[in-house]
């Protein structure tokens, strides 16, 4: 059996860390080492950082038990020499180099888009110019919504297709990486995988349920409402034709554990079925016991003006980047392949986005601090 030697960017993330823990419980036996880049932070090291992420209570029962077995298996690398392997890989190769550090940012704005191209997709290539002499397979994380405002049914070769509408900028560059690296890889014969996980959600399958260590998208909109005191009407825009795509994080992450080593060059990490939207904005606004809302198919901004200060506040706010998505063209994604891999765990979506929304107003929306 070949051993593999692994590099794993965003491993404090809220998947990567997931990916982490998939990997040393699948792959224990054939991973001979693991080498995750970490910032340091003001109050702690890099190993520090790892090392409270594996003991965090939320730690998979597998990796707890298994720490001093473990510990030989990661090589913790410190962010700055990133761009400087030898520091640290000496002769070895990377079997396979695992990117999952990403920049999530939905903004519209025009001056964010240098931002977000430079963090996704200049980054990114720069990781791959400076791994391509020592890496034999590169895995791209990238996202379901790369292929945009698209419609219909969805199949994983997104790379045969040009989207239609990217909804911001996140997804643009996270759709240009995508080309960058396919083209890339054929010219320097290196296997590129593509991975697209949809809206990460929390635990499905791992201990404890619903747990998730970054509270984004979804969890932003519930947020807004839940820490918002004010009574005023809110007149929320969206589709009644419209989805929201949420897949457990752990589930994600065991897929990616189980095919990052397989030739599968591209793949949509995604639910078989969506949460019709407007069921889901009332489950969520329920939860919080935020009442006073409607839904309407009308746009709503500064030009047709607003009914309230708090639907002004929502619309300057976290509106901008979520409407895009509350009033997205349906679509279906086709989950032939990703079943055959691991079968998606069978629950209710509305009872789930129900729990996911309790779990984190039991930790008051904050974040996981590893």
């Amino acid at each position: 059996m070949t051993s593999m030697n692994i590099l794993l960017t965003g491993a404090t993330g809220t998947l990567g860390s997931q990916i982490l823990f998939s990997l040393l419980e699948q792959k224990f036996d054939q991973v001979d080492r693991i080498y995750i880049p970490v910032r340091a932070k003001k109050s702690s090291t890099p190993e520090q950082r790892i090392v409270r992420m594996l003991q965090s209570e939320y730690t998979p029962h597998f990796v707890k038990e298994h720490l001093d077995k473990i510990h030989p298996k990661i090589i913790v690398v410190p962010a700055t020499d990133l761009f400087s392997p030898s520091s640290f890989l000496t002769s070895k190769r990377i079997s396979h180099f695992i990117h999952s550090a990403g920049y999530v940012n939905l903004s519209t704005a025009p001056e964010a888009k240098e931002e977000i191209f430079r963090e996704n997709f200049e980054f990114t290539r720069q990781l791959f110019d400076t791994y391509a002499h020592c890496v034999d397979k590169f895995i791209y994380i990238s996202t379901a919504f790369s292929v945009g405002n698209s419609g219909g049914i969805l199949y994983n070769n997104y790379a045969q297709n040009e989207p239609l509408a990217h909804r911001n900028h996140y997804e643009a560059s996270k759709y240009a990486t995508e080309k960058f690296l396919l083209k890339e890889g054929k010219a320097r014969r290196i296997p590129i995988q593509i991975l697209r996980p949809s809206v990460l959600g929390g635990n499905m399958i791992e201990a404890p349920s619903f747990f998730i260590s970054k509270y984004m998208v979804f969890y932003l909109f519930a947020k807004f409402f839940y820490r918002n005191p004010s009574t005023d009407p809110i007149r929320i825009m969206a589709h009644a034709d419209s989805g929201l795509n949420i897949i457990p994080t752990d589930y994600a992450a065991k897929v990616i554990a189980a095919v990052f080593d397989k030739a599968i060059d591209e793949l949509n990490i995604v639910h078989s079925k969506t949460t019709q939207i407007t069921k889901g904005i009332r489950k969520i606004l329920d939860t919080v016991a935020f009442h006073n809302f409607s839904l309407t198919h009308n746009k709503i901004d500064r030009n047709t003006g607003f009914e309230s200060k708090l639907e002004q506040f929502y619309y300057n706010t976290i509106g901008v980047h979520l409407t895009p998505y509350l009033t997205s063209k349906p679509c279906e994604w086709d989950t032939t392949l990703l079943q055959q891999i691991l079968p998606i765990p069978e629950y209710n979506l509305e009872e789930y986005l129900m729990h996911t929304i309790q779990f984190a107003k039991v930790q008051g929306f904050k974040n996981q601090q590893w």
